[in-house]
């Protein structure tokens, strides 16, 4: 699986493309298969994003989530301040497998 991830143009936030638009939560990235670089070009001409590149992606428990661990860390936020995070009230954040 491949999915397309850069930050957004505005705020700078870590996104995933999630098959229409962009979206903060990688769980909801879609498979871009061959056409990643494609919409890579587009996103960048619209000025929609910065920087996006194509990552191998896997599904965990029916989740997207990044193949590799760097990515796996852009997608949750700081791994040593949770409060930091996309969901800092995640009662299970303690929890996370990254």
């Amino acid at each position: 699986m491949k999915i397309l991830t850069g930050n957004d143009l505005r705020s700078g936030a870590v996104v995933w493309w999630d098959g229409s638009g962009w979206s903060l939560h990688v769980a909801q990235a879609a498979d871009v298969g061959h056409d990643g670089d494609v919409i890579a070009a587009r996103e960048v001409a619209a000025r929609a994003v910065v920087s996006p590149y194509v990552i191998d992606g896997e599904k965990v428990d029916g989740e997207v989530r990044p193949a590799h661990i760097k990515d796996r860390i852009r997608a949750l936020g700081p791994t040593v301040r949770l409060d930091l995070s996309l969901k800092p009230a995640d009662p299970a954040a303690g929890d996370w497998v990254i």
